[in-house]
């Protein structure tokens, strides 16, 4: 899991958005520094500090042991014309793709619940679309493992593109079936096209959901922290470097389970910004999923930053 080819392909976009001008197109205009809501969010992330852990210095195999990277404040994130949801452009949709046990359909379901709670945005669940889309030619059979995968460029354009909805932010293909992006590279959790808003992620290797409730869990939680990082990076959010944070890189999925699904108060002020989202109302309704499904952990933290924001 620690090797380069195994890094989750959507994490490096991160780093071109660095120098990447992003065209976001009719959406928040860029805040002055006395700006009203600017000065709520800063005020908010003040609140919040005390409530999070500071990263420490990365360990071998860790993302960032190997990837330098600047992060990015809150400051930083408004004055770089970021993409947001417009009027026209604010639905993200969730395209399955190929079989589902009916404990996998449960996680998309779920996940797409939380994406839309945890971006104030409204989601949609596509009908599905079966494996035959892809044909032999995006397929294939890995020479040492014998995993059967998917071409995830195929996905993306070949299948996403053509199919992608008007009014949708972001199109996201999530699937159970393994995904691999070329030449060169064992297998990803997934890839995304910033430009054309779309995705697919697998969560074929996030554990056995029809295993019992514990590891239903698991996977819950693996596939809604996977899905918001990267729906993250499609609002030109920058990994982060400053806190233990939903959007911090990962080189494997035991860095990533190392990680809160929550934000940071940086990245929780760009959240709210782009997305108009108001943080206690954000914070009750995370509150009550997590509640629903058995995050105790999760709500635990949610129902903390709620008193920390409502004390005077």
């Amino acid at each position: 899991m620690k090797s380069i080819q195994l890094i989750l392909l959507l994490t490096l976009i991160a780093l071109a958005l660095l120098a990447w001008p992003v065209a976001s197109g009719p959406g928040p205009s860029r805040p002055a520094k006395n700006d009203r809501r600017v000065k709520e969010l800063r005020a908010t992330m003040q609140k919040l500090r005390p409530l999070h852990r500071k990263l420490e210095k990365p360990r071998p195999g860790d993302w960032l042991y190997h990837h330098k990277e600047p992060g990015q404040t809150f400051e930083q994130y408004i004055r770089c014309d970021p993409l947001v949801p417009t009027e026209k452009r604010r639905t993200i949709y969730i395209q399955p793709l190929g079989d589902f046990t009916d404990a996998r359909r449960r996680v998309v379901t779920d996940v797409a619940e939380f994406i839309g709670l945890y971006y104030n945005l409204p989601v949609k669940v596509a009908d599905d679309l079966p494996l035959s889309v892809i044909p032999k030619k995006a397929r294939r059979v890995h020479p040492t493992w014998g995993v059967k995968q998917v071409l995830s460029t195929y996905v993306l354009d070949d299948v996403l593109k053509p199919r992608l909805p008007r009014d949708a932010f972001a199109y996201i293909a999530l699937t159970a079936h393994d995904l691999w992006p070329g030449q060169g590279w064992n297998f990803v959790f997934g890839q995304a096209s910033l430009r054309e808003r779309v995705g697919v992620w697998s969560i074929k290797r996030f554990g056995d959901p029809d295993a019992g409730e514990d590891e239903y869990r698991t996977v819950l939680r693996r596939t809604m922290q996977t899905g918001t990082h990267e729906l993250g990076h499609m609002l030109s959010m920058l990994h982060c470097t400053a806190y233990e944070c939903n959007m911090c890189g990962s080189n494997s999925l035991t860095e990533s389970d190392r990680q809160p699904s929550a934000l940071c108060p940086e990245c929780l002020a760009k959240v709210c910004w782009a997305t108009k989202s108001d943080p206690v109302e954000r914070y009750r309704k995370l509150l009550a999923f997590c509640r629903k499904h058995g995050l105790d952990d999760e709500a635990k933290f949610y129902g903390k930053s709620i008193e920390a924001l409502e004390t005077e």
